[in-house]
């Protein structure tokens, strides 16, 4: 989803809680990982795998300048012959830890093993961060999470894009001095905008 299908995404939902939600939860992650350098994991549940919001999150890391922004998507199935960024299994998570974040993507209850290794990693010092649709195991493992109830306006995979969207949000290249009057601002903004997209994930 591009910034002009985000932006309206966004209009839409204006007067709702998800694009505030959506922007603190981006905020808990990009602090997360830019301040504790460790990397980024990504993943999902055997029946889903987030490799779009991984995708969105490459991308984001990209245009934001940002490299640890770029995260690893931790596979249910994954096989040697895989290409390299589809080939990072469960058993990633369990050395995860001290400096590591790990973005869990739930739209069910995680199987028991999974929870298991999550547990494990959080308790090696990782930070735990959950998009979810309330499963109170889940809750209570994660540092921080957004809920997205079955009742809700939007469904899980349109928080996931309001939140890789917002997640490169404010990691334009500063400004050496002085202050950008309000022209420039938009100048720069248009730049980054506009700018060719990165190679395909």
């Amino acid at each position: 989803m591009d910034a002009v299908r985000v932006a309206l995404l966004r209009e839409v939902l204006a007067g709702t809680e998800w694009p505030a939600a959506a922007r603190r939860f981006a905020g808990s992650l990009r602090s997360s990982v830019v301040s504790h350098g460790g990397g980024l994991l990504l993943v999902g549940t055997p029946e889903y795998e987030p490799w779009h919001l991984a995708a969105h999150l490459v991308d984001e890391s990209a245009w934001s300048g940002r490299p640890e922004l770029a995260p690893t998507l931790v596979r249910h199935r994954a096989r040697p012959g895989d290409p390299a960024h589809l080939a990072v299994g469960l058993g990633r998570i369990e050395s995860a830890g001290r400096g590591e974040t790990l973005l869990m993507v739930a739209p069910a209850r995680p199987d028991d093993g999974l929870l298991e290794r999550v547990h494990d990693a959080r308790r090696a010092g990782a930070t735990v961060l959950s998009l979810d649709t309330g499963d109170t195991e889940l809750l209570g493992l994660a540092h921080e999470t957004l809920t997205v109830p079955a009742d809700a306006e939007v469904d899980l995979d349109t928080v996931q894009h309001l939140v890789s969207a917002a997640t490169g949000e404010n990691c334009l290249p500063a400004v050496p001095r002085g202050r950008l009057r309000l022209r420039d601002r938009l100048s720069r903004l248009a730049d980054h905008l506009t700018a060719p997209p990165p190679p395909r994930w």
